[in-house]
Parts: C-alpha cells; sequence; structure tokens
C-alpha cells in the first residue's frame, strides 16, 4: 500500500490552503492601517519641513490642514504631542489602531513617530 501513496490528500490541501488563506486575509486587512500611518508620517514630516521655525500653535494648525487632506481617521490630530526640545519642536504621533478580523477577533497595530522641528532636536524616529 505504501508504495501507491504519493502527494497530499485533500483533506492535507485544504488544510494548508486554510492557513494561508487566514495569512492572507489578515495582511489584506492590516495594509490599509500601514497605508493610513504612512500618511500620518507624510504629514508630520511635511509640516516639519514646511515650518521649520513655526511656534506650537501654528505646527497644530498645519497639522488640522494635513489630517484633512489626507483623510486620516485612526488618529486626531489634535492627539500629536508637540513638545519644546531644544531651539524647536518635536512632534510625536503615538496610537493604536485596531481592524477586524473575523466575528469577534480584532488584529491591532502601534505606531509611534517622532519628527523634529527646527534646529537642535533629536534626530526622528
Amino acid at each position: 500500500m505504501r508504495s501507491r501513496q504519493r502527494g497530499a490528500t485533500f483533506l492535507g490541501m485544504v488544510s494548508i490552503v486554510a492557513v494561508l488563506g487566514f495569512g492572507i486575509y489578515g495582511v489584506i486587512r492590516l495594509v490599509p492601517l500601514y497605508m493610513e500611518y504612512m500618511a500620518v508620517v507624510r504629514a508630520l514630516e511635511q509640516t516639519a519641513k514646511e515650518n521649520p521655525g513655526a511656534s506650537q500653535q501654528t505646527l497644530r494648525t498645519s497639522l488640522i490642514r494635513r489630517w484633512t487632506v489626507e483623510d486620516i481617521k485612526s488618529i486626531d490630530p489634535k492627539d500629536i504631542e508637540i513638545k519644546r526640545a531644544g531651539n524647536g519642536f518635536v512632534m510625536r504621533a503615538w496610537y493604536r489602531a485596531e481592524v477586524p478580523f473575523i466575528s469577534n477577533i480584532s488584529l491591532v497595530a502601534d505606531f509611534d513617530k517622532s519628527v523634529p522641528v527646527g534646529s537642535g532636536n533629536l534626530s526622528g524616529t
């Protein structure tokens, strides 16, 4: 009988396809979160580049405008932390984004990005 057994059985193939399907579905659900994170990073970096000597209020106003243009929903521009550092500021976006996966199971991603504004700041992470 052993000489007649070749390849994977139907049940084995279904198991492999199911595992790969769950993985691909998870990636499909997470891609929009990472795309939005890239929009957040772009908004922070462009704000820092265009307002090197700006005040905290000017930075906040510029961020609010960029949030509208980029259509960012995971974090509010008022939640961006703007702290004085040296002769300028550091803008930090730290947030957790969640997306439903299957039934009551969700996928969660934590994002953290700091961008220096002005001179005498630490480099961004």
